[in-house]
């Protein structure tokens, strides 16, 4: 992809943003909460549903790898009290320890601080269901703010969802019964699974509330989801959650870009939350000093990074998710789609 239409896409689909909000139908229902916020943090709207949310989101996957538990609720409730309100969680993480540790942390009134997402694998509506009763009572909550479809990472998976007795009648009867308050769905793969995602969910009428991606330095040379996926959404008012911002430690190993550098590319960009892996007190320091530091990146800037990333990221060696099965949990576990 050349840098000048990259900057073309970006400007165009930050545009897109100011009026996504009110030209998008919110579906949900649902009204927005309102949540304790810091000066030392930024908050975006989440596309068209009216909440506000921390710019930073706190990965889910990461929280639940701490040897002892305590670590784990005592780097979620710092977050929490630095001004982060977006947390990330998913269904087999860890084996759903995440999302024990996570419920664990969110007692004693810190729940009604935070927006609080999960993911679920099942791809009927059965299996969706089971998944989602063990997500409520691990995270010690009777309604998730977030739940979306995880792993949108096969061509036959939106048809799946959306089938008679598949996962949508499931998300969509929760919602109306106060279990989940929003619609999203997540992928790493290829932008046009993303896309033939949004393509079936219009021919059902229906509008996503979310839709989470790859967004990172190296995307805009390969497979490009902030290219192809991230102006569609914008467009039809669907928040961007943008997630692999490191590829794991791949990208970062490169050294073509450091880690504040690469935080500041992805909140740079038109999205609501860049969620982020934090596994210990140094790294959460690290994405709020990337918070508290933002400014937009200028064009030059911009440029300059994806002219240093270029060569490295044109057949996608550093982003695994997309060319490889590394990071692909329902393809090593196929039972968890029912």
């Amino acid at each position: 992809m050349e840098r000048r239409d990259f900057l073309k896409t970006a400007a165009a689909a930050a545009a897109a943003t100011a009026s996504a909000g009110t030209a998008a139908a919110q579906t949900s229902g649902t009204s927005p909460q309102k949540r304790p916020q810091s000066p030392e943090m930024i908050y975006r709207q989440l596309g068209s549903t009216g909440e506000v949310v921390s710019a930073i989101g706190l990965g889910g996957y990461h929280i639940g790898s701490q040897p002892d538990s305590n670590d784990s609720i005592s780097l979620i409730r710092k977050a929490i009290d630095s001004g982060i309100t977006f947390m990330d969680n998913c269904w087999d993480y860890n084996n759903g320890t995440s999302e024990v540790r996570m419920g664990s942390a969110l007692r004693d009134g810190h729940r009604e601080k935070v927006f609080l997402m999960t993911k679920i694998d099942g791809r009927t509506k059965n299996e969706y269901n089971k998944q989602l009763e063990e997500s409520l009572a691990r995270l010690r909550t009777d309604t998730i703010d977030l739940v979306q479809f995880h792993e949108v990472i096969r061509f036959e998976d939106p048809d799946r969802i959306f089938a008679p007795g598949g996962a949508m009648e499931a998300a969509v009867a929760a919602r109306q019964a106060g279990k989940l308050r929003y619609i999203g769905f997540t992928g790493h793969k290829d932008p046009q699974i993303h896309l033939r995602m949004l393509q079936i969910a219009e021919s059902h009428n229906f509008h996503f509330d979310t839709v989470q991606m790859p967004i990172n330095v190296m995307d805009a040379h390969f497979r490009s989801f902030t290219k192809e996926v991230m102006p569609v959404a914008i467009q039809q008012g669907i928040g961007v959650l943008a997630m692999k911002t490191f590829g794991n430690h791949f990208i970062l190993d490169t050294k073509l870009v450091d880690p504040i550098e690469m935080l500041h590319y992805g909140l740079t960009q038109p999205v609501s939350v860049v969620i982020t892996g934090i596994d210990k007190p140094a790294i959460l320091d690290q994405a709020l000093t990337a918070a508290r530091t933002f400014k937009p990146m200028s064009e030059t800037q911009i440029a300059d990074i994806l002219s240093r990333t270029k060569s490295a990221a044109m057949t996608g060696t550093f982003e695994l998710f997309k060319t490889t099965p590394h990071f692909d949990g329902t393809a090593a576990n196929p039972k968890w789609l029912g």
